[in-house]
């Protein structure tokens, strides 16, 4: 009787787990809606302006080294002033080689002697042609070493080759140099260039004698300009960017740090969306748009761009409807419910 109780009881307490047992929760329905905000694409006008960063360079700059090797014993090198075109800046001694060319010299008036003897003999048929030649051969030979120690010597003389303002000096009198030695830097600082590169997408923003502003970052608030005088002709293929040189109208350091404001010639109608609606992929950009309801993501090119905003070249037209805000739980084909309607200018300011 006690195990038959026991049954009973079981039995009962199974029935009222079983009629107590919860009802499964719903599925999630992956063709639900999702929620979004929208901006209609039309046409902008923005004043574009592209940044980047250039230096300031002299038209002329060397650094002054000797063409041989020898002892200073002239020097000259009035620091941080102008110089002219031909100055002698330092002399090398050159005894040894002034002592070679008085040997030639000497030698060269004797062989003039005996060639004008030669000539002489020859005339009335003394020696025969070959003898005068050897004579004239020797006279030739020896202007020819004239020539060369002469060429040894001017190279132990440092000129400045052209007008320009010398550095500091880098030597001193009396010292032993060679052609690996620095005796000061020399810049022509009445015309100065600025060098500066920019992303090949911005290659329409500059051309050849557009003028550009220039603002230096130790030079206060004052806007200089400079105009562009050449572009390079081959893109940097490790950078993608194009070096761009221009004249520069003002007075700076050389080296200078500068900024280069560049601005679009003319302004044109373009497309702009906000910077966080761009999708990065691995071998394209893409923006999720809205058409009948269904989100749908699309390649897209760009090009200018602001800190919070960027241009779309291709991809895009006037009148589609982008996605602007819960674009992370949308994918391809996904069923959208429009919650809100943006303007796009508001949010590409």
């Amino acid at each position: 009787m006690r195990k038959l109780h026991l049954l009973a009881i079981c039995a009962t307490l199974l029935a009222v787990a079983c009629a107590k047992k919860p009802k499964s929760a719903d599925k999630f329905n992956p063709n639900a809606p999702v929620s979004v905000d929208i901006a209609v694409i039309e046409n902008q006008k923005i004043d574009k302006q592209i940044e980047v960063n250039g230096s300031v360079l002299a038209n002329d700059y060397i650094d002054l080294h000797p063409e041989t090797n020898g002892r200073v014993v002239f020097l000259q090198i009035p620091e941080g002033k102008m110089v002219q075109a031909g100055t002698v800046l330092a002399k090398l001694n050159d005894a040894d080689l002034q002592a070679q060319l008085e040997k030639i010299k000497v030698q060269l008036e004797l062989a003039n002697i005996n060639e004008q003897r030669n000539k002489q003999l020859l005339n009335v048929k003394g020696i025969n042609q070959s003898d005068y030649d050897i004579s004239l051969q020797q006279v030739k030979s020896l202007r020819a070493d004239i020539a060369f120690i002469q060429s040894q010597i001017d190279k132990t003389i440092i000129k400045a080759p052209f007008t320009g303002l010398l550095g500091l000096r880098q030597i001193s009198l009396g010292a032993f140099i060679n052609n690996a030695t620095t005796i000061a830097s020399l810049q022509k600082v009445d015309q100065l260039k600025v060098d500066f590169t920019l992303p090949e997408v911005y290659q329409g923003f500059i051309k050849v004698g557009k003028k550009v502003k220039i603002e230096s970052i130790g030079g206060g608030d004052a806007k200089l300009t400079a105009t562009v005088i050449a572009i390079e002709p081959q893109i940097i293929a490790s950078t993608r960017n194009i070096k761009v040189r221009a004249v520069l109208q003002g007075k700076l350091l050389p080296g200078s740090y500068v900024k280069v404001m560049l601005g679009e010639n003319t302004q044109k109608p373009t497309i702009l969306v906000p910077a966080n609606v761009v999708i990065p992929d691995s071998r394209s950009k893409q923006i999720t748009i809205v058409e009948g309801g269904v989100a749908k993501l699309i390649d897209v090119e760009t090009g200018y761009r602001t800190t919070s905003s960027v241009e779309i070249t291709k991809g895009l037209k006037v009148g589609d409807s982008i996605i602007v805000s819960g674009m992370l739980f949308v994918r391809q084909g996904s069923n959208v419910k429009i919650s809100k309607t943006v303007k796009l200018a508001d949010i590409t300011k």
